[in-house]
């Protein structure tokens, strides 16, 4: 299955210049790090505050699409500019994690969603995140497969919220989020599962 993730060269060609910008002003990789997550718990506070605001709605698409930048800029910086480290590692992981959940989790206070499914997709995704770091364990890369990676959910979530925005106080658009929400912790399933199986097929070989 096609993900957003495999979309990655065309982005990172498209945001190079900017790259070298950055590196010219000695911005690094782990303050690009920080940054984004400091900007996800706000975006997130500011969203759990408003759940229901339309402008708040219609801004988290938009972060969501800043959001990926960022996440593509500091993985460049590290990697093109030899500033790769330990402690980038540890940050990169650990703030994923804490902005997908500052980011996601705000979505069960709106009035037309299920909460239950926003914590049960939550907590799926960071399973979806260790199932990415175990192979590592066992002598294999990390994996990033889908079918429904960090790119995969950051578009989810920036759908639900357009939607939500839109056509907010209605059964039908309750309906849809909540299916898009069941179909996501399908995925997620899924998800785990294949990081999971393709990292024991790498390990054998």
């Amino acid at each position: 299955m096609v993900t957003i993730y495999q979309l990655k060269g065309q982005f990172q060609d498209i945001l190079r210049p900017l790259v070298h910008k950055l590196h010219a002003r000695q911005i690094t990789p782990n303050q690009v790090t920080i940054y984004t997550c400091l900007a996800s718990v706000w975006v997130g506070m500011m969203l759990l505050l408003l759940p229901s605001s339309r402008a708040m709605l219609l801004f988290i698409p938009f972060f969501m699409f800043i959001r990926m930048a960022l996440n593509a800029i500091d993985g460049m910086l590290a990697k093109e500019f030899n500033q790769q480290s330990n402690l980038g590692a540890v940050l990169n992981e650990i703030t994923d994690v804490v902005s997908d959940m500052a980011l996601y989790l705000p979505f069960a206070a709106h009035p037309e969603v299920n909460g239950v499914a926003v914590v049960a997709v939550v907590m799926l995704a960071i399973l979806s995140e260790m199932a990415g770091l175990i192979p590592v364990l066992i002598g294999v890369k990390r994996r990033f497969d889908g079918p429904m990676g960090k790119s995969d959910r950051a578009f989810v979530f920036g759908l639900v919220a357009l939607l939500l925005a839109f056509f907010g106080k209605s059964i039908l658009i309750t309906f849809i989020v909540n299916g898009i929400f069941i179909i996501t912790l399908l995925l997620l399933i899924g998800t785990v599962v294949n990081r999971l199986y393709l990292a024991l097929v790498e390990s054998s070989r």
